[in-house]
Parts: C-alpha cells; sequence; structure tokens
C-alpha cells in the first residue's frame, strides 16, 4: 500500500472504517517532511492493518479548519470514522505503532 492523498471529497469514504491515520502536513514545513517519512515506513510495516492517509493542508485548508486541526505536523488516528487521539509534532514511529496497536 502507500499514503493515500486525501481531500475533502474522498476523506470519509477513505478512513469511514476500521483504523487509519492521517497525516496533516505541507511541503513547505520541515517537520511535516519528516514527519511524513515517518508514516511512510509505517505504512510499509502496517499498510494492511491501517490505513494511511496524508492530506495538504495548503490545498485543503477550509477542510482542515473544519475538523479542527491548527498546527502542523498534526497526526489524528480514526477508529471507525470517529478521531479517537490527536499528536501534534514530530512523532517517532515507536510511539505510533504503539498507539495504532491500541486501537486494532
Amino acid at each position: 500500500m502507500s499514503v493515500v492523498v486525501l481531500t475533502e471529497s474522498n476523506f470519509y469514504s477513505t478512513i469511514g472504517t476500521g483504523v487509519a491515520l492521517v497525516d496533516f502536513w505541507a511541503p513547505w514545513c520541515g517537520p511535516c517532511l519528516i514527519q511524513l517519512d515517518v508514516t511512510e515506513e509505517l505504512d510499509t510495516e502496517m499498510g494492511d492493518d491501517v490505513v494511511f492517509g496524508k492530506v495538504n493542508i495548503d490545498e485543503e485548508l477550509d477542510f482542515v479548519i473544519e475538523l479542527g486541526v491548527n498546527a502542523i505536523p498534526t497526526i489524528i488516528i480514526f477508529k471507525n470514522g470517529q478521531p479517537v487521539d490527536t499528536m501534534s509534532g514530530i512523532l517517532s514511529k515507536a510511539v505510533l505503532k504503539q498507539k495504532l496497536d491500541s486501537y486494532l
């Protein structure tokens, strides 16, 4: 699998069932690019169990504001379409894997 590019139009249909990790980022944000590398590594390791998505805040600003994201990088974990955990800043692969495992 690969990290799915999420937009307002495909967001809920993509993350609606099971566990999903969504990475909110921007191409000009250095810490976001570091976090995105971690997200992509996790996707390679856990891709069958978890949906991994990314939202470019520059392209989806109104939707991102609707979701309450006000800092980047931000990771939100969803279970069956509902947010269950929100974290900001650069997070290690180990921390994210532990969080995801707790929701599987």
